[in-house]
């Protein structure tokens, strides 16, 4: 009987030999994976890992702490002249860190927050969205185009648990008018900021115990200061009368004592004690106040009636401060006119970058402060607070007798007659944190008494008053027949920054500022240091043979009466020896580039190599080694 063959092509093996398993394994992975990792991409929120030095994408607890605390839902809108800064890289590279901090803001809020990013082309809706919402265009941008860089966020109306947000409405709305890259070290507190006073649902009340007129004097239609009338837009102001004063309330997020003069001892206790509860204190005491009204008597020869101190709470605190102390400084002294001239007044200083502290929240940004006779602070030797100075002199410093100063008021050139710099950099003002201590002990058996305040305690000290009077930062200017006021230095702004930092919550001061994104090629700045002396080394040689060479022309010149010929030939020689020598150095120079360029790029290829063919090649090679020891053992056990 034949048997039924069957076509090799029809023959199904029985067993797959191991090569063909692995390419139907390979080729599954491949199906399985790559749907998998576009599905995860699109709608997974994927794990992250800050592996940065100094946790750049990490919030703090502060920032976590509010996000988890949200009470309204907010809607975030980042501006961003996309098209406009194509030639600006860093201002690129800055909105995606600020993009990807408001990412993990949102990502962390759980829906509360709701973030849209806007490229408000010219001439748009968007534009004037942007506008509209309290943003701040810069100019520079690519084409002349303006560059709008910031955030406008709003508090909606409803509860954060409610799914519907089509009917809600706005019911508050601030802004960041523009990101500023020298602010990226405070990036994550302005953010938080804005997110913490959008969750508010009122103005912050704060208090102003002052013996000065800063809320003006409606009898005689003086209107407030005007850094009063900007504190009222932005808080609820309340003025305490300290003839009165048995309590401060807790509730008060901020207190502002002005020139506190003869203080009854409660009024002391009261704000003794509200420091010690947590309140947040800013004291601005002054040797001179000069828009003190108080008539100078006979007796005020030692302590002037314009000034004024807080000598038990200072020494309970450990601060050491004299009221008949003034800190002179010629190097940052205040043009002013008098008596139809200019001159520049040591008592009155304007003080500039140098002298605020970049590293504090308060002062990082400002650029220019005006004070006037204004005193100092130190810590006494038994203090147990730091001292964190916001303004300070310059080296050029002297301490001299307030009535000195005073003395000089008609004269103040004769203030620098026998100056001498002290060269040291006195604090005019200052955070003071640390454990207090209340300056009333005795009272320890009255109710509810605190006897020492919690562990890093803050109170702000200023010592000068009329930094807050309109003279020193804004004058009146008519526009239009409309009075406005012209702003010439950030003594406002200072306050305000002050009141505004100290009125958030524990979470958002303890946001401090961190490490910038930027880090510097530390290696290319050693070479084009080194680099920079060689061509240093070389230029004081082309000078100086330069001026060599004029010499001896000009030594050369006065005997062209006699041998001219003679003389012109040795100046034509001396000349393109010269021009020779010249040409030698300059091509060194060039040499000294080229050979710098070539060491970076040389760097740069280095570090290229590194990264695509090392590190990927060690990666393959590990993998290797791994399979080829795992074939092995497998066959070992065969």
């Amino acid at each position: 009987m034949p048997r039924l063959r069957l076509h090799p092509l029809f023959t199904t093996p029985l067993h797959l030999t191991r090569r063909t398993m692995l390419y139907a394994g390979l080729v599954l992975l491949v199906l399985v994976f790559v749907p998998l990792i576009v599905a995860s991409s699109r709608w997974l929120h994927a794990s992250r890992i800050d592996l940065t030095t100094d946790q750049l994408y990490t919030l703090t607890p502060g920032t976590l702490h509010i996000v988890d605390t949200l009470q309204r839902p907010l809607r975030l809108t980042l501006y961003f002249s996309d098209h406009a800064t194509r030639d600006l890289p860093q201002l690129r590279s800055y909105e995606q860190r600020v993009r990807e901090m408001l990412q993990e803001m949102v990502a962390r809020s759980h829906g509360r927050i709701r973030l849209q990013i806007i490229d408000p082309v010219p001439y748009s809706d968007d534009e004037a969205s942007a506008e509209g919402g309290g943003l701040t265009a810069a100019n520079g941008g690519s084409n002349g185009e303006r560059v709008f860089f910031g955030l406008a966020g709003s508090a909606m109306s409803g509860n954060v648990d409610s799914d519907s947000a089509e009917d809600r409405v706005p019911e508050k709305a601030l802004a960041i008018a523009f990101f500023d890259p020298a602010r990226e070290a405070f990036l994550e507190y302005d953010i938080a900021k804005l997110l913490y006073e959008l969750n508010q649902a009122s103005k912050p009340p704060i208090g102003v115990i002052s013996s000065l007129p800063v809320d003006g004097n409606p009898v005689l239609s003086e209107q407030p200061w005007t850094v009063m009338q900007q504190l009222g837009q932005l808080f609820d102001v309340k003025t305490l009368d300290p003839a009165t004063l048995k309590h401060v309330d807790e509730h008060m997020k901020v207190l502002l004592l002005i020139q506190p003069k003869r203080m009854p001892p409660d009024a002391q206790y009261a704000i003794d004690q509200y420091v010690l509860g947590g309140g947040h204190l800013v004291v601005f005491v002054d040797p001179d106040a000069e828009l003190d009204g108080t008539p100078y008597t006979a007796d005020s020869t030692t302590f002037p009636d314009h000034g004024s101190d807080l000598p038990r709470l200072f020494a309970a605190w450990g601060v050491s401060y004299d009221p008949s102390k003034v800190v002179l400084d010629r190097a940052r002294a205040l043009q002013i006119e008098l008596a139809g001239s200019s001159l520049n007044h040591p008592a009155m200083l304007d003080l500039g970058a140098q002298e605020l502290n970049r590293d504090d929240v308060v002062t990082a940004s400002l650029q220019r402060i005006n004070v006037s006779t204004v005193g100092y602070f130190d810590l006494a030797p038994d203090a147990h607070a730091r001292l964190i100075p916001l303004l300070q002199s310059s080296a050029e410093a002297e301490v001299v007798p307030t009535q000195r100063v005073l003395d000089a008021s008609n004269d103040p050139a004769s203030l620098l007659q026998n100056y001498k710099a002290d060269s040291a950099h006195y604090v005019l003002a200052a955070r003071l944190r640390g454990t207090f201590d209340s300056a009333f002990p005795e009272r320890a058996a009255q109710s509810g008494h605190l006897a020492h305040s919690a562990a890093n305690a803050e109170v702000i000290l200023v010592a000068d008053t009329d930094l807050l009077s309109d003279r020193l930062w804004v004058e009146p200017q008519t526009i239009l027949g409309e009075t406005m006021m012209r702003v010439f230095a950030n003594n406002g702004d200072f306050v305000i920054n002050l009141v505004d930092n100290l009125s958030g919550s524990s979470a958002l001061l303890s946001i401090r500022g961190r490490s910038t994104s930027q880090r510097p090629f530390t290696r290319v700045q050693a070479l084009r240091n080194v680099a920079d002396q060689k061509f240093l080394q070389k230029e004081q040689e082309l000078e100086q043979e330069l001026a060599d060479t004029r010499r001896r022309l000009d030594e050369l010149q006065p005997a062209k009466g006699s041998h001219g010929s003679t003389a012109t030939a040795e100046q034509r020689r001396e000349i393109e020896q010269f021009r020779q020598r010249q040409l030698a150095i300059n091509k060194e120079l060039r040499d000294v580039q080229h050979q710098l360029n070539a060491e970076i790029d040389a760097l740069g290829l280095r570090v290229k190599f590194i990264n695509i063919v090392l590190v990927p090649a060690l990666v393959v090679l590990i993998g290797l080694l791994y399979g080829w020891r795992r074939t092995r053992h497998s066959r070992q056990r065969r």
